[in-house]
């Protein structure tokens, strides 16, 4: 799924660790996937070895929706780390994917307090530096 660019900004890069690749380098074609348990059939968030739900090891890697609901919300006045300085005040969630699990994420408004629990969310892409793409959510309509 692709959205609206909301542009470059300065922010701090996730690093890529070994079991992050594989979403990592979807992100460059700015797909977004999520890793899946073979064994109980259900998504997880964030990318490890088993499966948080059954211990389950046989993870595979599937498109997601890129929707979901603002599950908890704060707004940011002062940036977490001095490279985020230009971004403030930026929102930070926990969103509720529709396919399952919770992510920690950026939403882009141009309101960020405006940003409530339940507000229904849609997956936009960040740019980042090296060629990936940053999912960040927009509030839906």
């Amino acid at each position: 799924m692709s959205g609206a660019d909301p542009g470059p900004r300065r922010r701090f890069e996730p690093p890529v660790g070994d079991s992050g690749e594989p979403f990592w380098a979807a992100t460059r074609d700015q797909r977004f996937v999520l890793p899946w348990c073979r064994r109980c059939g259900r998504a997880h968030w964030y990318p490890r070895e088993r499966c948080p739900h059954c211990g389950g090891m046989d993870i595979d890697w599937r498109e997601a929706e890129g929707r979901g609901l603002v599950h908890a919300v704060s707004v940011m006045p002062k940036p977490a780390l001095p490279m985020m300085a230009e971004m403030v005040p930026y929102t930070v969630a926990l969103v509720e994917l529709a396919d399952g699990p919770r992510m920690m994420t950026n939403i882009v408004a141009d309101d960020p307090w405006a940003v409530a629990v339940g507000d229904p969310v849609v997956l936009i892409w960040e740019p980042l530096s090296d060629g990936r793409h940053l999912p960040v959510f927009r509030l839906e309509g």
